[in-house]
Formats: structure tokens, sequence, C-alpha cells
């Protein structure tokens, strides 16, 4: 696993966002010269700006929008941001990923007092989209 990403997944990079394309959902060999090939697809670590535009570009819709729809469903994305559990079906695999991280704010309380926070959003190959958020352990 690159430094950026190790980094990323450790949430020292609150500025920089990630983003899983899978194969199936996106085919693009030039993606790997942006990112790291994982099983499944491309994994990406970029700068928050230039995140949510290449997410916008390989899904055609805007980041910070799949993220609120994505809210309302809450299910399981595995912290290596390439797979999760569907709320919605029992084979499905996520086609994307989308995640950033959120620095300790304790004034805000909840989870976010307790440390840094990885927020994920991803939608499934059955077309349902859902969330997961975790604080970074140690």
């Amino acid at each position: 696993m690159s430094d950026v990403l190790s980094e990323f997944r450790a949430a020292e990079r609150p500025d920089d966002v990630a983003l899983f394309l899978a194969d199936s959902f996106v085919e693009d060999p030039q993606l790997e010269e942006f990112g790291e090939r994982v099983e499944g697809g491309v994994l990406m670590v970029v700068d928050g700006e230039s995140g949510r535009s290449a997410f916008e570009a390989a899904t055609g819709t805007g980041a910070m929008e799949f993220a609120r729809s994505a809210m309302a469903t809450e299910s399981e994305i595995d912290d290596d941001l390439t797979d999760g559990v569907c709320p919605d079906c029992e084979d499905g695999a996520p086609e994307f990923v989308f995640a950033f991280a959120e620095e300790r704010n304790e004034d805000v309380g909840g989870i976010y007092a307790e440390g840094d926070v990885i927020h994920a959003y991803a939608q499934c190959s059955c077309g349902s989209s859902y969330s997961d958020r975790w604080v970074v352990e140690d």
C-alpha cells in the first residue's frame, strides 16, 4: 500500500479525498497513473478539489450531492475503501466509493470527540447507495 493511501486511512490527509473506482464500473487504464491498482479496481487519493472533479467526471454525479443522498442509508464500508455490505442486496459490490477524513473536533461531540473520523460513501452494483463513518484507530 502506498504511503499516501496509508496516510489517508490514518486521517493524516484531511484536505484530500479517496476514490475507489471498480473495474466493472470504469475501465480506463489511465486511472492507474493517478492511483493504485487494488483488487477489483483503482484506489486513488487526491487533493479535495481535484478529487471532487474526478469523481464527477467518472460517475456523472457531484461528490457532495452523492454523499448527501448516500447518508440516508447506513451500512458497513470496509476501511480499505474497496468493499462494503449493501443494505439492499446480498451479492452486490461497490461500483465506486468516495471518502474523506475529518479531524477530531471535541466541540461537535459524539464520535468526532473520540478522534479523527473517516466518512465513506458507496454506490452498489445494484444501484443502492449507502454510507459509513468510523473513528480512526491509533
